[in-house]
């Protein structure tokens, strides 16, 4: 049985690799054709193959479930084409048994996913973002097409550029008084963090009062504020491409400060619970592999395989952005398509055992 285990794990593996290598391949690729538009000045061919490659582990994990659909699918109805299932069967391997030697390579290869989607990817996607803004970001940073908003409390900022080190290019600041009236606007070309306090360079002030505007000029501004450089590495990613732990600070945060974390929430219920995702994708395989998809051609088990991938998917879609308008918890919008999918493969695994 050990044998038969590690056969059946090569084969799922290698398919579910496969899978995935080609997925994130295409992407990519696609990636790297709209990022052509981009080209110009400081920001060279070289710059977008870079961001590219950088932005490669965060799709690694995104893909991951679909590809373990799919390549189980491929996988297994190898084996099934073949009559191998039909042979380990007759020798009285149980469909329980079949399931394990499944699940155990995906279990593996899910643990590698965290393990890029917690440590590498967060990472390698800022120093993408951070470089791409820095050779696009132009003088004014009111102007810029790139960059990132954040309030607290009755001032709002505006950074062109945010660098892993505790760095900020183009950082503006907006103060609002009581009655959202503008007081005043700071502007400064750099920022960086030191002994635990901020500092704004060349920092250009503009204070509006009842007289006027008054303008004044300041080499070195201590600047307080309650983000760290901790804080401001996931403020300038997307949800999506955060960590499970900054999703959760952040997330954390927002609410300290009043804000709506909503799409931070349903970021980390989706990562945290995206290993509940993949095993129900290779439960819903298997019972496929053993119910209607056991004798057809592999090219429709591939079309089968997208076609669920893409209706899971859309389920998310739709009940994400379902809990933000109608307020109920996020993580039910997490699980509503994980069950669905292990209610609809057991009830197809029971119904042919």
């Amino acid at each position: 049985m050990i044998k038969l285990n590690r056969y059946i794990g090569r084969t799922v593996a290698g398919s579910i690799i496969l899978v995935l290598l080609v997925i994130v391949g295409i992407d990519l690729l696609s990636a790297l054709i709209d990022g052509l538009k981009d080209v110009r000045g400081n920001y060279t061919f070289w710059s977008v193959l870079q961001y590219v490659g950088l932005t490669a582990p965060g799709s690694f994990y995104d893909y991951l479930p679909f590809a373990a659909l799919v390549g189980c699918l491929a996988g297994l109805g190898t084996l099934a084409s073949s009559s191998e299932l039909i042979v380990m069967r007759a020798a009285g391997v149980s469909t329980s048994k079949l399931v394990f030697a499944v699940i155990k390579p995906t279990l593996a290869i899910t643990l590698l996913g965290l393990l890029v989607a917690e440590y590498v990817a967060p990472v390698s996607q800022q120093i993408a973002e951070s470089q791409r803004a820095v050779a696009l970001q132009k003088t004014s940073a009111i102007h810029s097409q790139h960059g990132m908003w954040h309030r607290e409390g009755q001032q709002f900022m505006h950074f062109n550029a945010v660098q892993p080190n505790g760095v900020l290019f183009g950082v503006s600041i907006f103060r609002f008084d009581e009655e959202r009236q503008l007081e005043e606007n700071i502007f400064a070309e750099r920022a960086y963090y030191t002994e635990g306090k901020w500092t704004l360079e060349a920092a250009k002030i503009v204070t509006l009062a009842p007289k006027g505007a008054q303008f004044e000029f300041i080499p070195q501004l201590p600047w307080e504020t309650g983000l760290s450089p901790e804080l401001l590495n996931i403020l300038v990613l997307d949800p999506k491409d955060l960590s499970i732990s900054g999703l959760w600070r952040y997330a954390q945060y927002l609410n300290k400060q009043g804000l709506n974390a909503g799409d931070y929430e349903l970021a980390f219920w989706n990562k945290l619970l995206q290993p509940l995702t993949i095993m129900g994708m290779v439960l819903v395989a298997i019972s496929f592999i053993f119910g209607p998809l056991r004798n057809v051609t592999m090219g429709f088990r591939v079309f089968v395989g997208v076609m669920v991938g893409i209706v899971f998917r859309t389920l998310q879609d739709i009940l994400g952005p379902s809990s933000m308008v109608y307020g109920f918890d996020p993580i039910f919008a997490s699980l509503l398509p994980i069950c669905v999918c292990f209610l609809a493969g057991t009830y197809m695994l029971m119904k042919k055992a």
